[in-house]
């Protein structure tokens, strides 16, 4: 798999504030910036930093990922976990993030979610699936990987997996 960085997406209480903050902290400007969402694609440190706009709820890691090349690298993760016993999400050509994105999504035993991901293309908007959240402060926010086999795909999430309990 050719990974290409790590991925940290954050909740923030004022993106504006955030924004500023981090481009001190970085010494350079965000990458992307639309309304209630800031993205920081660094090379040094190599990371990919997301933030969006959220009520302050205590909990400020929306999810965490790794970036990839390539599709073929995220159906590779998806094997790989699967072999391994992990239960798996996937999802093609979802608008997340103002990104086109192939992904791959497991949780850790405390509920944390990770995707392996690559991005295909810009996207317009934060997510635009049917299925997905319209309320931009809770998009790309993962909803809990079921226990159960038999889940089923959800409306409760823009960037996240979409299966329910």
């Amino acid at each position: 798999m050719n990974v290409l960085k790590p991925h940290v997406s954050l909740n923030v209480t004022n993106i504006e504030q955030s924004v500023a903050f981090y481009e001190k902290a970085f010494g350079v400007a965000a990458t992307k910036r639309r309304p209630g969402y800031a993205k920081f694609d660094l090379e040094v440190p190599s990371l990919n930093l997301t933030m969006q706009e959220a009520p302050r709820t205590g909990v400020n890691a929306s999810h965490f990922g790794v970036q990839v090349a390539t599709t073929d690298d995220v159906l590779e993760a998806k094997a790989r976990f699967e072999a391994a016993g992990l239960r798996t999400m996937t999802e093609e050509d979802t608008s997340c993030c103002y990104a086109v994105q192939d992904k791959v999504w497991i949780e850790d035993p405390d509920g944390n979610s990770w995707e392996v991901f690559v991005v295909k293309a810009d996207a317009a908007t934060m997510g635009d699936s049917p299925a997905l959240k319209k309320d931009a402060s809770e998009c790309c926010t993962p909803i809990a990987l079921s226990k159960k086999p038999e889940a089923t795909p959800s409306a409760s999430s823009c960037c996240g997996p979409k299966t329910t309990a």
